[in-house]
């Protein structure tokens, strides 16, 4: 897959992004994880970033850097979106690991990114609780 078509999908996607769009990057049977989601099938994955535009306000990916060959590529990126309801904007970096099958589509789909850190560090009780264990483990 070049870096050209993986990033005119995942810069462009959007809410109404169609199910056959998906299909011209993901294998039918493609696994895809990430942190929140372990899921099998095009259709699953769609319904993954779905899900994350019915629960964010516009959410978005920004490409830094890709590193591929015919059969995996890393991707780097920028995860760009505000909470439902908040003005201000987050953002924070993650990794994907794309394994390419012999049609040039992915057939795995691996988010490598901090939760911890980037969501639940963001939360009023859970964030207090994560942040105090982080301090009390660091070497500062």
């Amino acid at each position: 897959m070049t870096q050209e078509k993986m990033s005119l999908f995942f810069e462009n996607l959007h809410r109404s992004t169609s199910i056959d769009a998906f299909r011209n990057i993901y294998a039918e049977d493609v696994v895809f994880k990430d942190p929140f989601n372990e899921v099998k099938g095009v259709e699953a994955v769609h319904g993954v970033f779905a899900h994350m535009y019915e629960n964010l306000d516009n959410p978005r990916f920004v490409i830094t850097e890709y590193i591929g060959t015919q059969a995996t590529a890393y991707v780097k990126w920028d995860f760009i979106f505000a909470f439902k309801g908040e003005k201000k904007e987050q953002c924070f970096e993650g990794v994907s690991r794309l394994c390419i099958n012999d049609e040039d589509k992915v057939m795995a789909h691996t988010d490598y990114w901090d939760a911890a850190e980037h969501i639940y560090e963001k939360m009023p009780i859970v964030g207090s609780l994560l942040r105090f264990i982080k301090r009390k483990i660091s070497r500062s």
